[in-house]
């Protein structure tokens, strides 16, 4: 099959392009490599530079004439949501817009785009979180992912298309980024091999659901081999501390330093764990790769790199 995954110099988007490569597929990447980067791309995939939002993003989608997409990309950052929420709308609702738009003339008829889960439900009564909760976000991150959701479903109704959401849990593995508003076990990772302190905002006991990345890679595979619709919550439904995090970091680097604690980062969700049943029942899929499994792995992969 033909597939163009947008984002896929990305932390995510990189891992689902290895596994579809794998899996014998044609793949072509778009990415404007603001945060990807280009080696992280797989030798046998054809990358495109160029932002989604840009008029050239059609031409190229003709060119490749993909019989699927897999979007990722995105402005993945809550803090600059909040400051510059015009910027988040003009990646996350329009650049999605204008992918759809260039899929729509192609004849694309199959989409997989990952969504968000924690921000996209924010804080609730009910955990795990199942698809049907009310969505709460509190950010304009959460607001333009869930927003860019309904306009898939639109576009697939009034193409003939299938459109399918992943609401991801908190994704870590191989090639986060480590700097800036990064995943906290890749931060966590970087300054533990590299000697420097880890602050926990807090008191260290907010919750989050860690899925690892091949993980997540398996479930866009599985979703584009799916007659499925709708969305899907990718999650291993398990709640860990942001302490116990760290602890298990620290154990398995063999590093025996405490964190420092800093203050509350306001409006912290301070639960996030979500009810993936729905992905096992319809998708078949579940997570395989335990938590100190993951973190092994992605220390192993940062080692030599700090």
């Amino acid at each position: 099959m033909r597939i163009l995954v947008t984002g896929g110099a990305g932390f995510i988007g990189s891992h689902i392009v290895d596994r579809l490569i794998r899996d014998g597929h044609v793949v072509a990447v778009v990415d404007n490599l603001s945060s990807g980067r280009q080696a992280n791309v797989h030798s046998d995939a054809t990358l495109h530079v160029c932002d989604i939002r840009s008029a050239r993003l059609a031409d190229i989608v003709a060119t490749c004439r993909p019989e699927a997409v897999v979007h990722v990309a995105a402005q993945a950052a809550v803090a600059r949501s909040v400051i510059d929420p015009v910027f988040d709308a003009s990646v996350n609702l329009l650049g999605t817009l204008t992918l759809l738009e260039a899929c729509r003339r192609v004849g694309v008829r199959r989409a997989v785009y990952t969504s968000t889960g924690g921000a996209a439900y924010g804080d609730t009564d009910v955990l795990p979180t199942p698809e049907d909760h009310p969505t709460r976000a509190t950010s304009p991150y959460g607001v333009s992912k869930v927003s860019a959701e309904r306009y898939l479903e639109v576009w697939a109704d009034l193409t003939g298309g299938r459109a399918i959401s992943l609401r991801l849990a908190n994704v870590y593995g191989p090639r986060q980024n480590p700097h800036g508003e990064a995943g906290v076990v890749a931060i966590f990772t970087h300054r533990l091999l590299g000697g420097e302190p880890c602050t926990i905002n807090g008191d260290g006991e907010q919750t989050r659901d860690y899925v690892y990345v091949d993980d997540v890679a398996e479930a866009a595979v599985r979703a584009l081999g799916s007659e499925a619709v709708g969305v899907f919550n990718i999650a291993t439904g398990l709640e860990t501390t942001v302490n116990e995090l760290y602890r298990r970091l620290a154990r398995l680097a063999q590093i025996d330093r405490a964190p420092v604690h800093g203050p509350a980062k306001p409006g912290e969700q301070r639960r996030s764990v979500l009810d993936a049943g729905r992905a096992k029942a319809v998708l078949g899929w579940t997570p395989t790769t335990a938590l100190d499994e993951g973190l092994a792995s992605t220390l192993a992969h940062f080692k030599g790199r700090v």
